[in-house]
């Protein structure tokens, strides 16, 4: 089953009041409730996309994969790269504040050239 799966998203992102950011990017209070939660199950496109625009990631990012229990899949199964991994939960605000000066100016120069090249 496919789910979307925001939470890590928003931690990653340093957003602490998920309801809030989305109704003020534009979501009505309603279609916020339903996407937090998780209790939706039919999701409409532009929200999608709006979800990728506000937050800076593609579809994929947003999805996470559970596998049947019973069901055996193979390794390279096209869906097997959307199950949530254990090094998903990154909390890059936590990382950051436990961080030296010396590699947060590294990480900032590294991200800078990124940027450039492309």
């Amino acid at each position: 089953m496919l789910i979307l799966n925001l939470n890590p998203i928003f931690k990653i992102r340093g957003i602490e009041k998920p309801f809030s950011y989305l109704v003020k990017n534009g979501f009505s209070r309603h279609a916020a409730n339903l996407l937090i939660n998780g209790k939706n199950r039919v999701y409409r496109l532009d929200h999608i996309e709006k979800l990728c625009e506000i937050l800076v990631c593609e579809p994929n990012d947003l999805l996470t994969w559970l596998p049947e229990s019973e069901q055996h899949y193979p390794e390279n199964f096209p869906l097997a790269k959307l199950k949530k991994q254990a090094s998903d939960s990154l909390n890059l605000k936590d990382t950051l504040m436990k961080a030296p000066l010396s590699e947060l100016k590294a990480i900032t120069a590294t991200i800078v050239n990124e940027r450039e090249e492309k």
